[in-house]
């Protein structure tokens, strides 16, 4: 017998039923995430690492890759805010999420979830390979099992969800090379410590809603703001050096080193900017910066290797 949310579901337009899916998958901040995954595959290939069967047509991997990360991340996500529904409900920016706005069930977005994530693992291990299907397995676990829960319990969920959403760019690159190695370690370096800065700025702009859920972010637990702001900092400062990893492995080389260095000065003043004001314009301003920061130093890696070949060509 069918719920009153499903019932409602069932009887709006198909864009509409469509839209409350795109939703529970939230497909927006998914598009980061493919950008990752082909950013690891393309800096494999144009590296000149080999394929992980020689009867893969060329592209199969890659489209595997994109679509099996997508489809996990998209299961994680409905599965998350399942868990999340009573406190997505009491939050501003929220609370008009599929669930809490009563436009499906839980039954039928557990339902989403699970399959999703199932049919991202089954596309993965045959068209990309075991490891990143494990890869992809694994980030899902840490988003879902340890992320979500933590953060009623510890501030330290940020650094946990950062493992998560470092995992893509390493399934992209595995899916090209079938191994690990340190050039994937690299890129999973850059995302992870670009993360903890990108989401402490969200978290100071939505304290105020973090707090009304109960959720112990680190904005949330810091009255003054003074550890916020210094972790925010560090990680900040921190991302330089780690940015130059794939320099360090050859990935890479010295044009993308100049870039890597700008940026990431750029980022640290951003962050030494909101650390001295602590105003929402800055912490607006520093996810803004943060946002561009990635893709373009994305761009200058891929393009360092295309036009330079890496360490190698220079």
């Amino acid at each position: 017998m069918r719920t009153g949310a499903e019932l409602v579901v069932a009887r709006k337009p198909m864009s509409q039923r469509l839209q409350v899916f795109f939703e529970l998958a939230k497909l927006r901040l998914s598009s980061l995430v493919l950008v990752t995954v082909a950013v690891g595959w393309l800096a494999a290939r144009l590296h000149g690492q080999r394929w992980t069967t020689a009867e893969t047509p060329l592209l199969t991997t890659l489209i595997a890759a994109m679509f099996g990360v997508l489809a996990t991340a998209a299961g994680a996500a409905a599965i998350n805010q399942v868990i999340e529904r009573e406190l997505d409900a009491r939050m501003h920016r929220t609370r008009e999420r599929p669930l809490p706005s009563r436009r499906i069930s839980v039954d039928g977005a557990l339902t989403f979830g699970l399959v999703a994530i199932l049919v991202g693992l089954l596309v993965l291990i045959l068209g990309s390979g075991p490891l990143a299907a494990l890869l992809a397995f694994l980030s899902a676990i840490v988003y879902v099992v340890v992320y979500t829960p933590l953060k009623r319990m510890t501030t330290l969920n940020t650094i946990v969800g950062a493992v998560s959403g470092a995992l893509p760019p390493m399934i992209g690159y595995v899916a090209a090379t079938g191994a690990l190695d340190a050039h994937a370690w690299a890129l999973f370096g850059i995302l992870f410590v670009w993360q903890i800065p990108h989401f402490l700025a969200i978290a100071w702009l939505y304290r105020e809603d973090y707090e009304r859920a109960g959720m112990r972010m680190l904005g949330v637990v810091d009255a003054d703001g003074s550890l916020t702001m210094r972790q925010l900092l560090l990680f900040g400062l921190l991302l330089i050096p780690v940015s130059l990893m794939p320099v360090v492995t050859g990935l890479s080389g010295v044009f993308y080193a100049i870039v890597a260095l700008v940026l990431g000065l750029w980022f640290a003043l951003g962050g030494v900017r909101l650390m001295r004001s602590k105003t929402r314009e800055d912490a607006r301003r520093l996810f803004f910066i943060s946002l561009l920061y990635l893709p373009l130093l994305l761009v200058a890696l891929l393009g360092d290797i295309l036009l330079f070949g890496g360490s190698g060509g220079h």
